[in-house]
């Protein structure tokens, strides 16, 4: 994965829906925004999207179709995470995506790589929001 497509991610605004309306921005290597913390509490949560699988734009109604897979994968997990409505938005494009509270690094981590995404955003309870690229090249994990 190419340093422009990281930066690329680092610089998207992922936009959270809010239950009483409007949105709460989660930016990279920043805080979680408090109007998310009550949300979270003391559990690992996550930003993604099935959108665009490793960064290639896909019709819109593919794109669909795998978003709702996600959801349906989502809803399967053990412990049946909260997930809200969410968008990514960059520069020059949008993705529809979800916030989900609950599923472990792990949970998250294979679902990302069964919807072939290159990263996603998590965190743990009301922290930093961090980029985890899951490539199987190097460099993996955290994005430095």
């Amino acid at each position: 994965m190419d340093s422009a497509l990281i930066d690329a991610y680092r610089n998207t605004d992922y936009r959270v829906r809010l239950s009483q309306g409007g949105w709460a921005s989660i930016r990279i290597d920043a805080p979680v925004p408090e109007p998310l913390r009550a949300l979270i509490g003391l559990h690992g949560w996550a930003f993604i999207t099935a959108w665009n699988p490793f960064s290639q734009v896909l019709p819109r109604p593919q794109n669909r179709a795998a978003q709702q897979a996600l959801l349906g994968a989502l809803r399967r997990l053990a412990a049946t995470p909260t997930i809200c409505p969410a968008m990514g938005v960059g520069r020059d494009w949008r993705e529809p995506s979800f916030f989900v509270v609950g599923p472990t690094l792990a949970e998250t981590d294979a679902l990302v790589q069964q919807f072939r995404q290159n990263a996603y955003v998590h965190g743990l309870a009301d922290g930093y929001a961090r980029l985890r690229l899951t490539s199987d090249e190097p460099p993996r994990g955290q994005a430095g």
